[in-house]
């Protein structure tokens, strides 16, 4: 009968110790899982601000184009594009419609 109850006692001893890793790794899973998606939200942010940093960029070498063009002040060019940027997003906001 001992060897009956150590067998017993074995197979308690070991499914606690299954169960122990078994919560260790749910929670693992769950740091994982939030880890992924601050990730992700940060990749999203890098992603918006690397859009916003290249139109920058683009609206830069334009006004850039414009002042080398027309020999005049950066002030003037600058009007310029602004005043093309919103035509062009009027253009935009029309064929949305």
């Amino acid at each position: 009968m001992d060897s009956n109850s150590e067998i017993v006692a074995s197979l308690r001893h070991n499914l606690k110790r299954i169960i122990q890793l078994y919560e260790a790794q749910k929670e693992d899973n769950k740091s994982l899982r939030e880890q992924n998606e601050t990730l992700n939200r940060q990749i999203a942010r890098l992603k918006s601000q690397q859009n916003e940093l290249e139109t920058s960029s683009n609206s830069m070498q334009l006004t850039q184009a414009f002042i080398t063009a027309s020999g005049g002040s950066s002030h003037d060019a600058k009007l310029k594009v602004n005043r093309i940027v919103r035509e062009i997003d009027k253009c935009i906001a029309l064929l949305n419609k």
